[in-house]
């Protein structure tokens, strides 16, 4: 598995979200200032709230600008033997569901790539994962129940 194509399909991926984001922010401002977007009454509020709706879409895509950027800027490393996990991490973990590669990011958490799942250092699996090295045990809480998998692999 290519860490390289993995960051650069990622950030590809963050660019389409990008995409809708700015395209549903516009027309949500467009609707927010359009002639009939005028309230009716003291009591109509479609304007203030397309505002509201619009303003979180730019907030949204101003996050998103900065993953792709931090994205396609995070340092490609290869892991030796021994070295503990760290961003740009590819690892293979192994629980009782069967085994799984994951690839470490700051953003893009919950993204499948050819088979490979993104977990970001903020994730529960991805905090129980740093630091951590090849033949540790780790674990985490998720939905209220412990989940432990042994790392059988870093790369």
């Amino acid at each position: 598995m290519d860490k390289n194509a993995l960051r650069e399909t990622l950030a590809a991926r963050l660019e389409a979200e990008l995409a809708v984001i700015e395209a549903a922010q516009r027309a949500t401002a467009e609707a927010a200032t359009h002639e009939e977007a005028k309230p009716e009454n003291d009591k109509d509020t479609r304007a203030l709230e397309q505002s509201y709706l619009a303003r979180g879409q730019a907030q949204r895509a101003l996050e998103l600008r900065t993953a792709i950027a931090e994205t396609r800027a995070m340092a490609i490393r290869a892991f030796a033997e021994g070295d503990p996990i760290a961003l740009s991490a590819l690892v293979t973990i192994e629980d009782d569901k069967g085994e799984q590669t994951v690839f470490v990011t700051r953003h893009g958490g919950g993204e499948e790539i050819d088979g490979v799942r993104v977990v970001t250092v903020r994730s529960p699996l991805g905090r129980a994962l740093l630091g951590k090295t090849e033949g540790d045990d780790a674990g985490f809480e998720q939905a209220g129940r412990a989940r432990t998998f042994s790392i059988a692999r870093v790369r």
